[in-house]
C-alpha cells in the first residue's frame, strides 16, 4: 500500500511545524485583505536546507485562501480575482508572450479545472500580430492557450507537447493550470496555489508524470492549482481529533498530538480497507465548484491583458 502523505500544497507541508516556529531556509509572510475574507500566505524556499525541511523545490509558493470560494457568493469574485491577478502579475515579471496550458482531463470533473480555464480565456496571439503591424511599439501581454490532454488520451508526455509548442511560437513564460490534491478537507475548493517552480502533473494522486519546470522547459514556468480531491486516509486523518475527543473529552486531542503527521497517516491507512487507501474523493457539487473557480482564474488572467 502507498502510505505517503498526499498533498500538493506547500502550506500544508509548512503545517508539519509549530505555527510560530521558524523553519531554516524558509521565509513565510501572511497578508489579509481589508475585510479578512482573503488570506494570502507567501512561502519562499531559499536554499537547500529549506528544500530538505519543507520538501519543496527552491522558489516561491503563494497560497490564497478564501472560505467563500466554494459558496454561491458573487461578492467574493471581484476581490479574489484582483488578488489573484496581482500575484500572477508579480510572478510574470517582464513577460511579453505567455502560453497558458490547461492540464487535466475534461471528461473527469475534478480534473477539468485546466481545460475550463482555457474555455474562458481571452486569447490574443492571433490579434497581436495584426496590431504589431499598425503599432510596432505597442505594449501588452500576448496570450496563447492549449489543452494538451492527458497521456492516456494522447500517448505523449505533457511536457513533450508543451516543449514543442514553446519552441515554435517563441513564448517567454508558460502558465500551467491543474487540479491538485489536498491533505485537509477544509482546503478543498477554497485554496489557490501559485508557484514559480513548475508542477509534476498527477503527483498528488500518485500518478507521477514528467515535471514541467523552468529547467526542462528553458523558459519561466508558473503553476496555478486548486485542490479538488482528497485521499480517503487523509479524510480519516481529518476526523481523528474529533473521534479521540469524543471518546475522551479531556485528553483526546492532546493524545493525538503525540503522533507525528506520518504516524497519523499510517494509522489512518490501517483504519480503512486496503482497496480504499489509494482512493480519492471530491465534493458532490464539484461540477459547480470547478466551473466557478475556473472562471475566477481565467478572469484574473484576462484582467492583466492589455491589447
Amino acid at each position: 500500500m502507498n502510505r505517503n502523505i498526499r498533498t500538493d500544497l506547500a502550506i500544508e507541508l509548512r503545517e508539519n511545524y509549530e505555527q510560530d516556529s521558524k523553519i531554516e531556509g524558509v521565509k513565510i509572510k501572511t497578508v489579509l485583505n481589508e475585510d479578512k475574507s482573503i488570506r494570502t500566505t507567501i512561502i519562499d524556499v531559499v536554499n537547500d536546507m529549506g528544500v530538505s525541511k519543507l520538501g519543496k523545490d527552491i522558489g516561491t509558493y503563494i497560497t490564497i485562501e478564501c472560505e467563500e470560494l466554494n459558496e454561491y457568493d458573487d461578492g467574493i469574485h471581484q476581490p479574489l480575482m484582483q488578488e489573484l491577478a496581482a500575484r500572477i502579475k508579480d510572478l510574470l515579471g517582464d513577460s511579453k508572450s505567455v502560453l497558458v496550458a490547461g492540464l487535466g482531463n475534461r471528461s473527469v470533473t475534478p480534473d477539468s479545472l485546466g481545460p475550463l480555464v482555457i474555455d474562458n480565456l481571452y486569447v490574443t496571439r492571433h490579434l497581436s500580430a495584426a496590431k504589431e503591424k499598425e503599432e510596432p511599439d505597442s505594449d501588452g501581454l500576448v496570450i496563447s492557450a492549449i489543452c494538451p490532454g492527458v497521456m492516456a488520451q494522447t500517448g505523449i508526455e505533457t511536457v513533450e507537447i508543451l516543449k514543442g509548442i514553446c519552441q515554435n511560437i517563441e513564448v517567454d513564460t508558460l502558465i500551467v493550470i491543474d487540479a491538485l490534491a489536498a491533505r485537509s478537507s477544509k482546503r478543498l475548493n477554497k485554496t489557490i496555489q501559485l508557484t514559480d517552480t513548475g508542477i509534476s502533473p498527477g503527483s498528488g494522486v500518485g500518478n507521477n508524470r514528467k515535471s514541467i519546470t523552468s529547467k526542462n522547459m528553458g523558459i519561466r514556468v508558473i503553476a496555478i492549482g486548486v485542490p479538488t480531491v482528497i485521499s480517503v486516509p487523509s479524510l480519516v486523518d481529518d476526523s481523528m481529533d474529533l473521534i479521540a475527543d469524543a471518546f475522551n473529552q479531556k485528553y483526546g486531542k492532546s493524545i493525538m498530538k503525540e503522533f507525528s503527521d506520518e504516524q497519523r497517516y499510517h494509522l489512518a491507512c490501517s483504519l480503512v480497507e486496503p482497496e480504499l487507501v489509494d482512493m480519492f474523493v471530491t465534493p458532490k457539487n464539484i461540477d459547480e465548484l470547478v466551473k466557478r473557480i475556473s472562471f475566477t482564474i481565467s478572469e484574473a488572467i484576462n484582467s492583466i491583458i492589455s491589447i
